[in-house]
């Protein structure tokens, strides 16, 4: 039976009111802390300013502070904030305002979705959905221009594909490409799909711009009220950080102005996009910047060197298994690539590479390797985005490299019913290996890359510990080998994370000192079924001590 908290219990005194050290205690929880000198604990006492005083036991606490404000969680279950490491927070907000293309069985689906949704546009403006995926369908092929031309004639489409690294278009859409998609011509870093030399109204990473570069822009209230939107996603399944990666530096200056205002609930670690304006931007404040409040930093670089997987944009080593002389896309040029990532080294900003396949995760680390020098072994916290598919003997240069491998569980297990299609058995063995770099002693930061993935952590949780979908399929689980135990999923939301964005001193642990981000959940993530750590919900999540979302007053609201 799920627990819920009593009104009461959550009406804090006001905290303005008190003394600067006056504290709240919750207490009658079942705390796991992630601080292996204390696991566990019944109570936590903190401050005005969100950082805690004491992790201990309530009966302990409760004499130690006995007029402090108190939070009864009534014996549920307390965990330190999850952070995603990899989340798109722009990409989430603007889920609610797109057509939802994820899970459509059939082009019919999908037609009848975006008919739905066109219905509620005034004439003439885009189309836009997000989440298709061909490998759904009976006939596992790339869609074309003339599936969506009948329905949407004069009306502009464009949809991107569940990865983010394809989108589909029609006739109308193409007609305002910024070049001729026709011939036989390629864009640098991307394909346009064609028969012959016409195209099909299937773009590929680098070919993508081609046409959403004529997509008019989000305004600025558009924007920040897409921010809005996934803030609001986000502290309801518990998130208390995100790392988001690739933002822009007209984004960026939105995000400031709102935490200026106080209206950033989460903590946000942004990376720039790539070797553009943000990057600059970083390097001219001595590459960190961060906000008074705690909650709005950035201090990376997000930079691609190749595709997707499932749109055969990943570059591997050898030939796609089902598509013999393709091997993928770089979808930056290594001259490009080493020129950011020696830039971003000069700026002393931390780098993060989106690397998929065996070749691009090689080419990865050979410029890292490169570029680091002699430095390797000093604290850069380098990280690789994804690192999804790697030769073996590769894993092991992650450590002696100092890197990060941020990893995202449920990529595994939507990505495992055609893996094997695209790689072959023997490649898999380097595939979503998160033993592998635990063995090697690699941090792991875990994250989601929502929206290609659900925002829920949760569903994360149960891929890391399960590798099996959410009817328990495969029995066992998909390379069981690579499972990872509760603590050790758990860890890569909170420590891991947190290690990534050089914050273990702030967040990720529940101990004196750290900061009071934590979920109060409907259940026991270390002793529940392992099928029902999908289901759990927060009752609450707090960061720097103050309640940011509650689910009794969410339900009410609707």
């Amino acid at each position: 039976m799920r627990l819920s908290l009593r009104c009461s219990s959550i009406a804090l005194l006001a905290m303005s009111a008190l003394p600067l050290q006056a504290t709240t205690l919750l207490v009658n929880a079942h705390i796991h802390t992630m601080d292996p000198a204390r696991p566990e604990a019944t109570a936590l006492a903190w401050k005005d300013d969100g950082h805690l005083l004491a992790v201990g036991d309530t009966a302990d606490l409760q004499k130690r502070y006995p007029d402090a404000a108190k939070v009864d969680a009534q014996g549920a279950t307390v965990i330190p904030g999850l952070i995603d490491a990899h989340g798109h927070m722009l990409g989430l907000g603007m889920t609610h305002i797109q057509v939802d293309l994820v899970g459509a069985s059939s082009k019919q689906e999908i037609l009848d979705r975006l008919k739905a949704g066109a219905a509620k546009l005034p004439k003439g403006v885009w189309l836009i959905g997000r989440g298709w995926d061909q490998n759904r369908w009976a006939v596992k092929q790339f869609p074309s221009a003339a599936d969506l031309d009948a329905a949407f004639p004069d009306r502009p489409v464009y949809l991107e594909r569940v990865d983010g690294h394809a989108v589909w278009v029609n006739t109308a859409a193409m007609k305002h490409a910024t070049k001729p998609l026709d011939g036989d011509w390629q864009p640098q870093g991307g394909r346009i799909v064609r028969e012959g030399k016409k195209a099909t109204g299937v773009l590929v990473d680098g070919a993508v711009g081609l046409v959403a570069d004529a997509i008019p822009p989000l305004t600025h209230e558009q924007t920040r009220e897409a921010y809005k939107a996934a803030f609001a996603d986000a502290v309801a399944v518990g998130l208390t950080g995100v790392h988001d990666p690739g933002v822009s530096l007209d984004d960026f200056k939105v995000l400031q102005e709102m935490a200026a205002s106080g209206e950033v609930p989460l903590r946000l670690y942004e990376m720039a996009d790539g070797n553009h304006a943000a990057l600059d931007w970083l390097c001219s404040q001595g590459g960190h910047w961060a906000d008074a409040g705690g909650r709005l930093q950035m201090r990376t670089v997000k930079l691609y060197m190749d595709g997707a997987l499932g749109s055969r944009g990943a570059a591997l080593l050898t030939d796609y298994n089902d598509d013999h002389g393709n091997r993928g896309i770089l979808v930056t040029s290594p001259d490009a690539y080493r020129s950011a990532v020696e830039k971003a080294y000069r700026c002393h900003v931390q780098v993060a590479t989106h690397a998929i396949g065996d070749r691009g995760n090689r080419m990865v680390l050979d410029t890292y390797q490169s570029v680091l020098g002699d430095h390797a072994d000093s604290d850069h916290r380098w990280r690789v985005e994804h690192a999804q598919i790697l030769a073996l003997d590769d894993i092991p240069r992650f450590a002696k490299l100092r890197l990060i491998a941020s990893m995202q569980p449920t990529h595994a297990t939507s990505d495992m019913p055609w893996a094997e299609q695209r790689l072959g058995a023997e490649r898999l063995k380097g595939a979503y290996a998160w033993q592998r770099f635990i063995h090697e002693q690699v941090p792991l930061a875990f994250g989601s890359d929502f929206p290609v993935e659900q925002v829920n952590p949760m569903l994360g949780l149960y891929a890391a510990v399960t590798r099996q979908d959410l009817n328990g399929q495969p029995p066992g689980g998909w390379l069981p080998d690579q499972r990872v135990s509760r603590i050790q999923a758990l860890a890569g939301f909170t420590r891991g994370a947190a290690f990534a964005a050089f914050m273990e001193n702030e967040v990720g642990t529940l101990k004196p000192g750290m900061r009071a981000d934590f979920v109060i959940l409907d259940g026991d993530l270390m002793t529940v079924p392992p099928r029902q750590i999908a289901d759990l919900k927060p009752l609450s999540t707090w960061v720097d001590g103050k309640a940011v979302y509650q689910a009794d007053k969410a339900e009410a609201a609707h």
